[in-house]
Protein backbone atom coordinates (compact mmCIF):
# COMPACT_ATOMS: atom_id res chain seq x y z
CA UNK A 1 0.00 0.00 0.00
CA UNK A 2 2.87 2.11 1.05
CA UNK A 3 4.58 1.82 -2.60
CA UNK A 4 0.96 2.33 -4.51
CA UNK A 5 0.73 5.71 -2.38
CA UNK A 6 4.20 6.84 -3.43
CA UNK A 7 3.57 6.12 -6.86
CA UNK A 8 -0.22 7.77 -6.90
CA UNK A 9 1.74 11.00 -5.56
CA UNK A 10 4.71 10.78 -8.01
CA UNK A 11 1.91 10.32 -11.13
CA UNK A 12 -0.34 13.54 -9.13
CA UNK A 13 2.95 15.89 -9.44
CA UNK A 14 3.82 14.37 -12.63
CA UNK A 15 0.51 15.31 -14.00
CA UNK A 16 0.09 18.81 -11.91
CA UNK A 17 3.60 19.89 -13.16
CA UNK A 18 3.01 18.97 -17.06
CA UNK A 19 -0.11 21.23 -16.56
CA UNK A 20 1.61 23.68 -14.83
CA UNK A 21 3.94 24.26 -17.61
CA UNK A 22 1.24 24.24 -20.00
CA UNK A 23 -0.17 26.65 -18.61
CA UNK A 24 2.78 28.65 -18.33
CA UNK A 25 3.24 28.25 -22.10
CA UNK A 26 -0.15 29.62 -22.99
CA UNK A 27 0.12 32.53 -20.63
CA UNK A 28 3.54 33.49 -21.84
CA UNK A 29 3.57 37.48 -22.52
CA UNK A 30 6.34 38.77 -25.28
CA UNK A 31 7.49 42.61 -24.23
CA UNK A 32 8.81 44.27 -27.49
CA UNK A 33 11.47 46.93 -26.93
CA UNK A 34 12.84 49.12 -29.17
CA UNK A 35 15.75 51.21 -27.55
CA UNK A 36 18.83 53.70 -29.46
CA UNK A 37 20.64 55.55 -27.17
CA UNK A 38 18.94 55.45 -23.86
CA UNK A 39 21.55 54.16 -21.81
CA UNK A 40 20.50 56.86 -19.19
CA UNK A 41 16.78 55.30 -18.04
CA UNK A 42 17.79 51.07 -18.99
CA UNK A 43 18.58 50.48 -15.47
CA UNK A 44 15.15 52.18 -14.49
CA UNK A 45 13.29 50.30 -17.32
CA UNK A 46 14.77 46.86 -17.01
CA UNK A 47 14.39 46.95 -13.37
CA UNK A 48 10.90 47.65 -13.59
CA UNK A 49 10.02 44.48 -15.73
CA UNK A 50 11.92 42.15 -14.18
CA UNK A 51 10.17 43.11 -10.32
CA UNK A 52 6.90 42.18 -12.60
CA UNK A 53 4.88 39.85 -10.13
CA UNK A 54 3.58 38.02 -13.22
CA UNK A 55 6.79 36.13 -14.01
CA UNK A 56 6.23 34.46 -17.10
CA UNK A 57 7.53 36.69 -19.99
CA UNK A 58 9.93 37.09 -22.44
CA UNK A 59 11.53 39.98 -23.36
CA UNK A 60 12.80 40.58 -26.79
CA UNK A 61 15.00 44.06 -27.04
CA UNK A 62 16.06 45.09 -29.94
CA UNK A 63 19.17 47.54 -30.42
CA UNK A 64 18.22 50.40 -33.67
CA UNK A 65 21.99 51.00 -33.94
CA UNK A 66 22.64 52.79 -30.72
CA UNK A 67 26.20 54.83 -30.47
CA UNK A 68 26.38 54.96 -26.40
CA UNK A 69 26.61 52.42 -23.83
CA UNK A 70 23.04 50.95 -24.06
CA UNK A 71 23.99 48.04 -25.53
CA UNK A 72 26.24 47.03 -23.51
CA UNK A 73 24.04 47.90 -20.01
CA UNK A 74 21.16 45.83 -22.14
CA UNK A 75 23.81 42.58 -22.69
CA UNK A 76 24.50 42.66 -18.65
CA UNK A 77 21.18 42.30 -17.63
CA UNK A 78 20.41 39.27 -20.60
CA UNK A 79 23.68 37.36 -19.41
CA UNK A 80 21.92 37.42 -16.12
CA UNK A 81 18.52 36.62 -17.03
CA UNK A 82 17.69 34.09 -19.94
CA UNK A 83 13.87 35.69 -19.90
CA UNK A 84 15.93 38.82 -21.63
CA UNK A 85 16.86 38.43 -25.42
CA UNK A 86 18.89 41.30 -27.28
CA UNK A 87 19.37 41.92 -31.23
CA UNK A 88 20.49 44.44 -33.38
CA UNK A 89 18.06 45.88 -35.37
CA UNK A 90 18.58 44.27 -39.10
CA UNK A 91 17.00 47.44 -40.44
CA UNK A 92 16.64 51.22 -39.51
CA UNK A 93 13.98 52.66 -37.04
CA UNK A 94 11.26 51.63 -34.67
CA UNK A 95 9.28 49.46 -36.94
CA UNK A 96 12.00 47.61 -38.35
CA UNK A 97 13.15 46.99 -33.99
CA UNK A 98 9.35 46.14 -33.39
CA UNK A 99 9.32 43.87 -36.54
CA UNK A 100 12.32 41.74 -35.88
CA UNK A 101 11.04 41.50 -32.00
CA UNK A 102 7.87 40.03 -32.97
CA UNK A 103 8.98 37.51 -35.51
CA UNK A 104 11.38 36.51 -32.47
CA UNK A 105 8.39 36.27 -29.99
CA UNK A 106 7.21 32.90 -28.31
CA UNK A 107 4.41 34.54 -26.43
CA UNK A 108 0.51 34.21 -26.63
CA UNK A 109 0.35 37.30 -25.71
CA UNK A 110 1.89 40.37 -26.86
CA UNK A 111 2.57 43.69 -25.04
CA UNK A 112 5.19 46.95 -25.96
CA UNK A 113 7.20 48.77 -23.83
CA UNK A 114 9.65 52.22 -24.27
CA UNK A 115 13.00 51.67 -23.28
CA UNK A 116 13.01 55.12 -21.41
CA UNK A 117 9.74 54.43 -19.39
CA UNK A 118 8.51 52.10 -16.47
CA UNK A 119 6.34 49.44 -15.11
CA UNK A 120 4.45 49.63 -12.02
CA UNK A 121 5.02 45.83 -10.82
CA UNK A 122 1.37 45.06 -11.21
CA UNK A 123 1.50 46.01 -15.02
CA UNK A 124 1.33 43.01 -16.40
CA UNK A 125 -0.60 40.58 -13.96
CA UNK A 126 -3.16 43.44 -14.39
CA UNK A 127 -3.59 43.17 -18.55
CA UNK A 128 -3.24 39.61 -18.45
CA UNK A 129 -6.00 38.87 -16.39
CA UNK A 130 -8.14 41.65 -18.33
CA UNK A 131 -7.14 39.76 -21.26
CA UNK A 132 -8.00 36.20 -20.05
CA UNK A 133 -11.38 37.42 -18.52
CA UNK A 134 -12.52 39.23 -21.40
CA UNK A 135 -10.90 37.16 -24.32
CA UNK A 136 -10.06 37.28 -28.02
CA UNK A 137 -10.47 40.62 -30.22
CA UNK A 138 -9.96 43.11 -27.00
CA UNK A 139 -6.59 44.89 -26.04
CA UNK A 140 -6.09 45.95 -22.21
CA UNK A 141 -4.72 49.40 -21.97
CA UNK A 142 -3.82 51.13 -18.73
CA UNK A 143 -4.05 54.75 -17.32
CA UNK A 144 -0.65 56.66 -18.05
CA UNK A 145 1.61 58.58 -15.60
CA UNK A 146 3.52 61.18 -17.48
CA UNK A 147 6.76 62.46 -15.53
CA UNK A 148 10.03 64.27 -16.40
CA UNK A 149 13.36 65.48 -14.08
CA UNK A 150 13.07 68.43 -16.45
CA UNK A 151 9.30 69.60 -15.41
CA UNK A 152 6.28 68.36 -17.42
CA UNK A 153 4.63 70.60 -20.38
CA UNK A 154 0.78 71.71 -19.60
CA UNK A 155 0.45 70.21 -23.29
CA UNK A 156 1.31 66.61 -21.94
CA UNK A 157 -0.24 67.58 -18.75
CA UNK A 158 -3.37 67.95 -20.92
CA UNK A 159 -3.06 64.69 -22.81
CA UNK A 160 -2.36 62.87 -20.21
CA UNK A 161 -5.67 63.44 -18.46
CA UNK A 162 -7.43 63.32 -21.81
CA UNK A 163 -6.29 60.07 -22.24
CA UNK A 164 -7.08 58.64 -18.98
CA UNK A 165 -10.60 60.01 -19.11
CA UNK A 166 -11.04 57.77 -22.53
CA UNK A 167 -9.40 54.95 -20.79
CA UNK A 168 -11.46 54.86 -17.40
CA UNK A 169 -14.15 54.17 -19.44
CA UNK A 170 -12.94 52.22 -22.64
CA UNK A 171 -14.42 55.27 -24.72
CA UNK A 172 -10.46 55.37 -26.41
CA UNK A 173 -12.45 55.20 -29.81
CA UNK A 174 -14.72 58.26 -29.32
CA UNK A 175 -12.46 60.42 -30.06
CA UNK A 176 -9.78 58.94 -32.10
CA UNK A 177 -9.53 61.39 -34.77
CA UNK A 178 -8.02 63.76 -32.28
CA UNK A 179 -5.15 61.90 -31.36
CA UNK A 180 -3.57 58.50 -30.24
CA UNK A 181 -6.09 57.19 -28.00
CA UNK A 182 -4.06 54.28 -27.14
CA UNK A 183 -0.77 54.41 -25.28
CA UNK A 184 2.00 53.36 -27.23
CA UNK A 185 3.70 51.50 -24.61
CA UNK A 186 0.59 51.04 -22.68
CA UNK A 187 -1.51 47.82 -24.30
CA UNK A 188 -1.74 43.99 -24.69
CA UNK A 189 -3.18 42.03 -26.82
CA UNK A 190 -3.32 38.36 -28.03
CA UNK A 191 -1.03 37.28 -29.96
CA UNK A 192 -3.50 35.85 -32.92
CA UNK A 193 -4.85 39.24 -32.83
CA UNK A 194 -1.99 41.32 -33.58
CA UNK A 195 -1.19 39.07 -36.42
CA UNK A 196 -4.42 39.07 -38.09
CA UNK A 197 -4.28 42.82 -38.32
CA UNK A 198 -0.78 42.41 -39.60
CA UNK A 199 0.78 43.59 -37.16
CA UNK A 200 3.81 45.91 -37.48
CA UNK A 201 4.19 44.91 -41.47
CA UNK A 202 3.07 48.37 -42.68
CA UNK A 203 5.89 51.01 -42.30
CA UNK A 204 3.74 53.85 -41.45
CA UNK A 205 4.69 56.34 -38.85
CA UNK A 206 3.46 57.26 -36.82
CA UNK A 207 3.48 53.41 -36.01
CA UNK A 208 1.33 53.95 -32.74
CA UNK A 209 -1.18 55.53 -34.29
CA UNK A 210 -1.79 53.47 -37.06
CA UNK A 211 -1.76 50.55 -35.43
CA UNK A 212 -4.47 52.28 -33.06
CA UNK A 213 -6.47 52.79 -36.13
CA UNK A 214 -6.00 49.02 -37.05
CA UNK A 215 -7.51 48.16 -33.94
CA UNK A 216 -10.20 50.28 -34.51
CA UNK A 217 -10.65 48.36 -38.24
CA UNK A 218 -10.87 45.00 -36.62
CA UNK A 219 -13.72 46.34 -33.94
CA UNK A 220 -11.37 45.30 -31.09
CA UNK A 221 -13.05 46.43 -28.05
CA UNK A 222 -10.89 48.48 -25.29
CA UNK A 223 -11.26 47.02 -22.09
CA UNK A 224 -11.79 50.02 -19.47
CA UNK A 225 -9.39 50.41 -16.68
CA UNK A 226 -8.71 52.39 -13.31
CA UNK A 227 -5.10 51.87 -12.61
CA UNK A 228 -2.18 53.03 -13.18
CA UNK A 229 -0.42 50.77 -15.57
CA UNK A 230 2.67 52.34 -16.97
CA UNK A 231 5.28 55.58 -15.99
CA UNK A 232 6.32 57.87 -19.24
CA UNK A 233 8.76 59.66 -19.12
CA UNK A 234 9.38 62.89 -21.08
CA UNK A 235 12.62 64.00 -22.14
CA UNK A 236 14.23 65.95 -24.76
CA UNK A 237 15.94 63.15 -26.67
CA UNK A 238 11.82 61.49 -26.91
CA UNK A 239 11.27 60.22 -30.50
CA UNK A 240 8.43 62.26 -30.83
CA UNK A 241 10.42 65.53 -30.14
CA UNK A 242 13.40 64.47 -32.63
CA UNK A 243 12.22 62.06 -34.78
CA UNK A 244 10.32 63.87 -38.22
CA UNK A 245 7.49 60.91 -38.63
CA UNK A 246 6.26 61.97 -35.55
CA UNK A 247 5.59 65.87 -37.30
CA UNK A 248 1.95 66.99 -37.31
CA UNK A 249 1.60 66.51 -41.07
CA UNK A 250 2.44 62.52 -40.65
CA UNK A 251 -0.59 62.37 -38.10
CA UNK A 252 -2.82 64.59 -40.34
CA UNK A 253 -1.87 61.80 -43.30
CA UNK A 254 -2.56 59.08 -40.55
CA UNK A 255 -6.44 60.34 -39.97
CA UNK A 256 -6.95 61.43 -42.93
CA UNK A 257 -6.61 58.39 -45.17
CA UNK A 258 -8.25 56.10 -42.47
CA UNK A 259 -10.49 58.93 -42.31
CA UNK A 260 -11.39 58.22 -46.37
CA UNK A 261 -11.34 54.58 -45.82
CA UNK A 262 -13.46 53.76 -43.16
CA UNK A 263 -15.97 57.20 -42.74
CA UNK A 264 -16.20 59.03 -45.97
CA UNK A 265 -19.44 58.54 -47.78
CA UNK A 266 -19.71 60.15 -50.96
CA UNK A 267 -23.10 60.31 -50.78
CA UNK A 268 -23.23 62.85 -48.01
CA UNK A 269 -21.70 66.18 -48.60
CA UNK A 270 -18.19 66.95 -46.83
CA UNK A 271 -17.63 69.66 -44.91
CA UNK A 272 -14.69 71.17 -43.79
CA UNK A 273 -14.68 73.33 -40.65
CA UNK A 274 -11.49 75.64 -39.53
CA UNK A 275 -9.34 77.62 -41.77
CA UNK A 276 -6.29 77.51 -39.27
CA UNK A 277 -3.18 76.00 -40.43
CA UNK A 278 -4.55 71.79 -39.70
CA UNK A 279 -7.83 73.58 -41.96
CA UNK A 280 -5.38 74.25 -44.82
CA UNK A 281 -3.39 71.11 -44.82
CA UNK A 282 -6.36 69.27 -44.57
CA UNK A 283 -8.23 71.30 -47.61
CA UNK A 284 -4.78 70.83 -49.51
CA UNK A 285 -5.08 67.17 -48.99
CA UNK A 286 -8.68 66.58 -49.80
CA UNK A 287 -7.70 68.69 -52.87
CA UNK A 288 -5.04 66.11 -53.81
CA UNK A 289 -7.62 63.30 -53.46
CA UNK A 290 -10.14 65.00 -55.49
CA UNK A 291 -12.63 65.17 -53.13
CA UNK A 292 -15.12 68.16 -53.29
CA UNK A 293 -16.17 69.61 -50.16
CA UNK A 294 -17.66 73.06 -48.25
CA UNK A 295 -15.31 75.00 -46.52
CA UNK A 296 -16.63 76.61 -43.65
CA UNK A 297 -16.11 78.84 -40.37
CA UNK A 298 -17.41 81.03 -37.87
CA UNK A 299 -14.54 83.92 -38.60
CA UNK A 300 -16.23 87.03 -40.34
CA UNK A 301 -13.30 88.20 -41.43
CA UNK A 302 -12.45 84.68 -43.53
CA UNK A 303 -16.37 83.95 -44.78
CA UNK A 304 -16.37 84.93 -48.34
CA UNK A 305 -12.81 84.98 -49.33
CA UNK A 306 -11.46 82.25 -51.59
CA UNK A 307 -8.83 80.05 -50.45
CA UNK A 308 -7.37 77.41 -52.86
CA UNK A 309 -9.98 78.64 -55.43
CA UNK A 310 -12.51 77.65 -52.70
CA UNK A 311 -15.17 80.04 -51.02
CA UNK A 312 -15.04 80.08 -47.48
CA UNK A 313 -18.37 79.87 -45.74
CA UNK A 314 -20.68 80.24 -42.88
CA UNK A 315 -21.21 77.77 -40.38
CA UNK A 316 -24.83 77.90 -40.59
CA UNK A 317 -25.34 76.39 -43.71
CA UNK A 318 -24.59 73.12 -42.06
CA UNK A 319 -28.69 73.86 -41.35
CA UNK A 320 -29.27 73.56 -44.65
CA UNK A 321 -27.86 70.46 -46.01
CA UNK A 322 -29.38 67.32 -45.20
CA UNK A 323 -26.49 64.73 -45.38
CA UNK A 324 -23.37 65.72 -44.15
CA UNK A 325 -20.01 64.78 -43.06
CA UNK A 326 -17.99 67.23 -40.87
CA UNK A 327 -14.59 66.80 -40.41
CA UNK A 328 -13.25 69.75 -37.46
CA UNK A 329 -9.77 71.08 -37.63
CA UNK A 330 -10.54 74.10 -34.35
CA UNK A 331 -8.23 72.98 -32.00
CA UNK A 332 -9.63 75.39 -29.03
CA UNK A 333 -11.41 73.78 -26.21
CA UNK A 334 -13.88 76.59 -25.79
CA UNK A 335 -14.80 76.20 -29.51
CA UNK A 336 -15.14 72.58 -29.80
CA UNK A 337 -17.48 72.91 -26.45
CA UNK A 338 -19.49 75.70 -29.02
CA UNK A 339 -19.19 73.11 -32.27
CA UNK A 340 -20.52 69.93 -30.28
CA UNK A 341 -23.57 71.84 -28.88
CA UNK A 342 -24.08 73.60 -32.35
CA UNK A 343 -24.05 69.93 -34.04
CA UNK A 344 -26.31 68.88 -30.82
CA UNK A 345 -28.90 71.28 -32.16
CA UNK A 346 -28.90 69.87 -35.79
CA UNK A 347 -29.03 66.11 -34.05
CA UNK A 348 -25.68 65.23 -35.39
CA UNK A 349 -23.67 62.56 -34.06
CA UNK A 350 -20.00 62.36 -33.27
CA UNK A 351 -18.07 59.21 -34.97
CA UNK A 352 -21.23 59.29 -37.67
CA UNK A 353 -21.74 63.22 -38.79
CA UNK A 354 -18.95 65.00 -37.30
CA UNK A 355 -14.99 64.00 -36.61
CA UNK A 356 -13.10 66.34 -34.14
CA UNK A 357 -9.20 66.09 -36.17
CA UNK A 358 -7.58 67.51 -33.44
Amino acid sequence: MHIICKILLIYVNYIASEYYIATMQDSLISILIPFKNTEAFLDECLDSICKQTYTQWELLIVDDHSTDKSYSIVKHYANRDGRIRLFKNEGAGIIDALKLAFSKSNGNYITRMDSDDIMPKIKLETMLNKLQHFGKHHIAIGLVRYFSLEGLSDGYKRYEHWLNGLTLTGSNYSELYKECVIPSPCWMIASEDLVAIDGFNPTRYPEDYDLTFRFYEANYSIIPCNKILHYWRDHGKRASRTDSNYADNSFIDIKLNYFIKLEYNSIKTLVLWGAGTKGKTIAKKLIAHRISFHWVCDNPKKIGKHIYDIEMKSYLILSTLNQTQTIVSVANKDEQAKIKNYFSTLNKQPMIDYFFFC
